[in-house]
């Protein structure tokens, strides 16, 4: 059974058919080769956009990653179809199209549940350029495109769906790190390290929302008025500034 959100469903089986039924394992490569070619695209723009990288760092970016190749084009893992929206989502917003940026964030989530690390940082800045009462119909978008592409699921076995498709003790298997092969396998497995993981990243969240992410002069509770009845008033968020949320 797949522990995935439903547009991850959605999205292979479509594969399946375009492929011969998964037969056509180079038609799939290829489709994911253009896959990997949109998002270097979009992540170059997100870069061009905000000026923080010299133009020959991306020819690295390129050819620097070997995992990410093998993702790509030899794994096919629903891991690039996700970014690939995000990624989108994040040009969207940079270009002020918000309600197509989170409605295209949340289809990212669909396919996979791991693009909700970003609903943090996606929240603040909705709330900087918004305030509460404007950030909640955008906010109410993305739950309704979960709603609508879940709804065959969840008219069946809602309690079912909820727990496999955002399953949040979900346990990663050892065989499929990269990032922390260094530790033993014992480690990796235990629930203890899987708790520091989870302290030491709302810790960052919470030294980030703080530090870099409320703006001087301003409490955090401001965020939730509207942006023309806050003092000092806030400007308009910058590429940048987006880009560091």
């Amino acid at each position: 059974m797949w522990k995935y959100p439903a547009g991850f469903v959605y999205f292979f089986t479509a594969l399946y058919y375009i492929t011969d039924q998964g037969l056509n394992i180079r038609l799939a490569q290829y489709l994911f080769a253009s896959f990997y070619l949109i998002t270097l695209l979009l992540v170059f723009r997100i870069y061009h956009r905000t000026k923080k990288v010299p133009p020959y760092v991306f020819f690295f970016v390129c050819c620097a990653s070997y995992r990410i190749h093998s993702i790509f084009v030899l794994r096919l893992f629903n891991d690039p179809v996700a970014m690939m929206l995000l990624f989108g989502a994040v040009n969207l917003i940079l270009d002020a199209h918000w309600t197509l940026g989170c409605a295209l964030y949340s289809l990212a989530v669909s396919v996979k549940m791991n693009v909700m690390l970003f609903a943090p940082g996606l929240l603040f800045i909705l709330l900087s350029e918004f305030g509460l009462m404007k950030t909640l119909p955008k906010l109410t978008l993305c739950a309704i495109i979960q709603l609508m592409l879940g709804l065959p699921f969840l008219l069946v076995n809602p309690v079912g769906y909820m727990s496999r498709a955002f399953d949040l003790g979900r346990q990663f298997l050892f065989k499929w790190t990269v990032n922390w092969r260094f530790l033993p396998e014992d480690i990796f497995l235990s629930r203890y390290f899987h708790l520091a993981l989870l302290s030491a990243h709302l810790t960052t969240l919470i030294c980030f929302a703080l530090r870099k992410w409320k703006r001087s002069g301003s409490s955090a509770w401001a965020l939730l008025k509207d942006p023309s009845e806050r003092k000092p008033i806030m400007h308009k968020l910058t590429a940048d500034h987006i880009f560091l949320f």
